[in-house]
Protein backbone atom coordinates (compact mmCIF):
# COMPACT_ATOMS: atom_id res chain seq x y z
CA UNK A 1 0.00 0.00 0.00
CA UNK A 2 1.54 2.96 -1.01
CA UNK A 3 2.77 5.95 1.76
CA UNK A 4 0.02 8.66 0.28
CA UNK A 5 -3.05 5.73 0.68
CA UNK A 6 -1.73 4.40 4.04
CA UNK A 7 -2.01 7.92 5.55
CA UNK A 8 -5.56 8.83 4.60
CA UNK A 9 -6.38 5.51 5.92
CA UNK A 10 -4.48 6.85 9.45
CA UNK A 11 -6.48 10.22 9.37
CA UNK A 12 -9.62 8.61 9.70
CA UNK A 13 -8.45 7.72 13.06
CA UNK A 14 -5.48 9.72 14.11
CA UNK A 15 -4.95 13.45 13.86
CA UNK A 16 -1.63 14.60 12.02
CA UNK A 17 1.12 14.80 14.98
CA UNK A 18 -0.67 11.36 16.33
CA UNK A 19 0.20 9.86 12.94
CA UNK A 20 4.01 11.12 12.64
CA UNK A 21 4.57 9.81 16.49
CA UNK A 22 3.22 6.44 15.03
CA UNK A 23 5.42 6.86 12.21
CA UNK A 24 8.24 7.48 14.16
CA UNK A 25 7.59 4.64 16.50
CA UNK A 26 7.39 2.26 14.18
CA UNK A 27 11.35 2.91 12.97
CA UNK A 28 12.29 2.27 16.07
CA UNK A 29 13.46 -0.96 17.39
CA UNK A 30 12.63 -0.45 20.77
CA UNK A 31 10.43 1.36 23.70
CA UNK A 32 10.69 5.17 23.27
CA UNK A 33 10.22 7.66 26.23
CA UNK A 34 9.18 11.48 25.47
CA UNK A 35 12.37 12.68 25.58
CA UNK A 36 13.83 10.11 22.94
CA UNK A 37 11.58 11.09 20.63
CA UNK A 38 12.11 14.91 21.05
CA UNK A 39 14.56 15.36 18.76
CA UNK A 40 12.07 13.93 16.00
CA UNK A 41 9.57 16.51 16.61
CA UNK A 42 11.32 20.16 16.47
CA UNK A 43 9.15 22.95 16.86
CA UNK A 44 6.81 20.82 18.97
CA UNK A 45 6.69 21.50 22.96
CA UNK A 46 7.60 18.48 24.92
CA UNK A 47 4.24 18.31 26.95
CA UNK A 48 2.25 18.77 23.44
CA UNK A 49 4.84 15.05 22.78
CA UNK A 50 3.55 13.66 26.23
CA UNK A 51 -0.13 15.06 25.58
CA UNK A 52 -0.31 12.70 22.12
CA UNK A 53 1.86 9.98 23.58
CA UNK A 54 -0.75 9.84 26.16
CA UNK A 55 -3.85 10.42 24.00
CA UNK A 56 -2.54 7.26 21.39
CA UNK A 57 -2.09 4.83 24.73
CA UNK A 58 -5.93 5.53 25.70
CA UNK A 59 -7.03 4.90 21.83
CA UNK A 60 -5.21 1.75 22.20
CA UNK A 61 -2.48 2.23 19.25
CA UNK A 62 0.44 2.05 22.02
CA UNK A 63 1.41 -0.25 24.47
CA UNK A 64 3.59 1.24 27.76
CA UNK A 65 5.76 0.67 30.43
CA UNK A 66 7.08 2.66 33.20
CA UNK A 67 10.62 3.00 34.29
CA UNK A 68 11.62 5.40 36.70
CA UNK A 69 9.58 8.52 36.44
CA UNK A 70 8.92 7.78 32.32
CA UNK A 71 6.76 6.47 30.19
CA UNK A 72 8.50 4.18 27.66
CA UNK A 73 6.12 3.82 24.14
CA UNK A 74 5.54 0.89 21.39
CA UNK A 75 2.96 0.77 18.99
CA UNK A 76 0.26 -2.11 20.04
CA UNK A 77 0.35 -3.27 16.11
CA UNK A 78 2.49 -2.99 13.49
CA UNK A 79 2.15 -0.35 11.05
CA UNK A 80 0.65 -3.25 8.55
CA UNK A 81 -1.47 -5.05 11.67
CA UNK A 82 -2.67 -1.32 11.91
CA UNK A 83 -3.71 -0.60 8.45
CA UNK A 84 -5.49 -3.84 7.86
CA UNK A 85 -7.97 -3.40 11.26
CA UNK A 86 -8.50 0.07 10.08
CA UNK A 87 -9.17 -1.42 6.54
CA UNK A 88 -11.06 -4.28 8.08
CA UNK A 89 -13.34 -1.77 10.03
CA UNK A 90 -14.35 0.46 6.90
CA UNK A 91 -15.17 -1.85 4.96
CA UNK A 92 -17.34 -3.50 7.64
CA UNK A 93 -18.76 -0.47 8.14
CA UNK A 94 -19.83 -0.55 4.04
CA UNK A 95 -21.39 -4.19 3.80
CA UNK A 96 -24.64 -4.06 4.49
CA UNK A 97 -26.79 -7.06 6.55
CA UNK A 98 -28.91 -8.03 3.54
CA UNK A 99 -26.16 -10.75 1.96
CA UNK A 100 -27.89 -9.74 -1.41
CA UNK A 101 -27.21 -6.11 -1.11
CA UNK A 102 -23.48 -7.14 -0.99
CA UNK A 103 -23.37 -8.05 -4.80
CA UNK A 104 -22.74 -5.06 -5.88
CA UNK A 105 -20.55 -4.18 -3.32
CA UNK A 106 -18.11 -6.79 -3.99
CA UNK A 107 -18.61 -6.33 -7.53
CA UNK A 108 -17.38 -2.76 -7.36
CA UNK A 109 -14.38 -3.95 -4.40
CA UNK A 110 -13.09 -6.85 -7.26
CA UNK A 111 -13.34 -4.39 -10.38
CA UNK A 112 -11.09 -1.81 -8.97
CA UNK A 113 -8.68 -4.61 -7.12
CA UNK A 114 -9.01 -5.96 -11.36
CA UNK A 115 -8.38 -2.15 -12.05
CA UNK A 116 -5.23 -1.51 -9.98
CA UNK A 117 -2.98 -4.35 -10.53
CA UNK A 118 -4.19 -7.77 -12.01
CA UNK A 119 -2.14 -10.17 -10.19
CA UNK A 120 -4.23 -8.89 -6.95
CA UNK A 121 -7.20 -10.50 -8.56
CA UNK A 122 -5.21 -13.58 -8.15
CA UNK A 123 -3.89 -13.35 -4.56
CA UNK A 124 -8.19 -12.56 -3.75
CA UNK A 125 -8.93 -15.44 -5.28
CA UNK A 126 -5.91 -17.55 -2.88
CA UNK A 127 -7.03 -15.31 -0.03
CA UNK A 128 -10.78 -16.54 -0.37
CA UNK A 129 -9.59 -20.54 -1.07
CA UNK A 130 -7.65 -20.08 1.65
CA UNK A 131 -10.49 -18.65 4.19
CA UNK A 132 -13.01 -21.52 2.86
CA UNK A 133 -10.44 -24.15 3.82
CA UNK A 134 -10.50 -22.75 7.23
CA UNK A 135 -14.46 -21.89 7.64
CA UNK A 136 -14.31 -25.99 6.73
CA UNK A 137 -12.19 -26.68 9.30
CA UNK A 138 -9.32 -27.70 7.30
CA UNK A 139 -5.75 -26.33 6.75
CA UNK A 140 -5.61 -23.97 3.98
CA UNK A 141 -3.04 -24.84 1.45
Amino acid sequence: MSAKRSSAHLEAMFGPLEIRVLEALWTRPAAACVRDLQPDFPGVAYTTLMTTLDRLFRKGALTRTKSGRAFYYTPAATHDEMMSALAGSTFKTLLPSDASAMRPILSMFVDTVGRQDEALLDELEALVRERRQELKGKAPR
